[in-house]
């Protein structure tokens, strides 16, 4: 059964996870940092795009040799840049897969278009990928994590939200440490899948959030220490 409001504040929270850290400056160093809303919207749609299609990547493989893969990417895909790759056809798309370098994965290949659509509709819209992600409250952030999933491809499940933190927008995560404290303290019963679920998990960050002053990728860090 879960419950309206966190059982625990923010306070506690903290203190528990102090303990396994030897002092604040310890445990103050594990946590993500964010991007100024100046720096969202100085990023260039081609990067978002770049950022959104390594998350895609990652997903499944390790980071590692996805990144090392990158450069191999940038060069194949025209830099990223929005237009080109939304404009193109199953057969440039067919070019890009058999270049040097890459993954060759067709169905996250072909998201690549899809997503690129998506920057251009968000640029015709919002003037700018990086406005739109500025803009958006960081209060009502599953509901970026589901637009994300709905206009895009390959950015359901943890992909949405991890491609936000990748990105430096305020997001929280849920780890499967995040989910297991989560349940322990009453606020879900296994992990949030639903909208309803997601957005009860939300409502405690944001009481969190308002009771710290924190961001929501600190508080979501802070809690995932707790897990055992």
């Amino acid at each position: 059964m879960t419950t309206k409001y966190p059982a625990r504040s923010f306070d506690w929270i903290y203190a528990q996870a102090l303990k396994r850290f030897a002092s604040v400056q310890d445990l103050e160093s594990q946590l993500p940092r964010l991007a100024t809303k100046k720096q969202l919207i100085a990023r260039s749609d081609a990067d978002y795009l770049s950022l959104l299609s390594r998350r895609v990547f990652r997903s499944g493989l390790q980071h590692k040799m996805v990144d090392a893969k990158w450069p191999a990417f940038e060069k194949a895909c025209y830099g990223f840049n929005p237009r080109a790759l939304a404009a193109l056809s199953d057969e440039g798309l067919e070019d890009i897969l058999q270049a040097e370098g890459i993954i060759r994965h067709w169905g996250k290949i072909k998201s690549i278009r899809t997503n690129a659509v998506l920057v251009c509709d968000v640029q015709q819209s919002h003037g700018s990928f990086g406005q739109w992600l500025a803009d958006w409250p960081s209060h009502d952030i599953v509901s970026l994590w589901l637009d994300l999933k709905k206009r895009g491809a390959h950015l359901g499940g943890h992909s949405g939200s991890r491609f936000l933190r990748m990105a430096g927008v305020d997001t929280f995560l849920l780890t499967n440490d995040t989910v297991a404290v989560l349940v322990g303290l009453g606020i879900v019963d296994r992990e949030p899948k639903s909208k309803t679920a997601m957005l009860e998990a939300q409502k405690a960050f944001v009481t969190w959030a308002e009771q710290s002053g924190r961001p929501l990728c600190e508080i979501s860090r802070i809690l995932s220490f707790l897990a055992g």
